[in-house]
């Protein structure tokens, strides 16, 4: 069982998908890794050194920001948007679509799978007998 940043990894993965569940590390970030590291990225991550492992984790904890940092660095620019009144910031707050996605026929995840039209959510008439 192999933990880094707080994350447990699947042994039995190739060195460049095993390493993409920690938030924050990226299909760029691991080939960056790997190359540092020199790494052969279809080497699975139970055949690596526990030496190895423990620099890998040393590294992406001291060179990346991962997992609950990152989250909180998320939260404290929406929070800091949100204070300022941004355009952004009233989108967040209000819950709507923030990257200028049309909200007239789509956006239901963000507002909700609420139909507004007349014929929406009436139960069928019975057939006539």
């Amino acid at each position: 069982m192999i933990r880094i940043a707080g994350v447990t990894l699947k042994e039995n993965q190739l060195v460049k998908f095993a390493l993409t569940p920690i938030k924050g590390i990226g299909k760029s970030n691991v080939r960056e890794i790997l190359t540092h590291f020199k790494i052969k990225p279809d080497q699975k991550l139970k055949d690596l050194d526990e030496k190895i492992i423990i620099e890998l984790r040393n590294y992406i904890e001291s060179n990346f920001i991962v997992e609950a940092d990152l989250r909180r660095q998320q939260q404290i620019n929406i929070k800091r948007l949100i204070d300022i009144n941004s355009w952004r910031g009233i989108r967040h707050k209000t819950g709507l679509p923030v990257r200028g996605q049309t909200t007239k026929t789509n956006s239901r995840t963000r507002r909700g799978n609420v139909r507004k039209t007349a014929g929406s959510g009436r139960i069928k008439a019975a057939a006539k007998t």
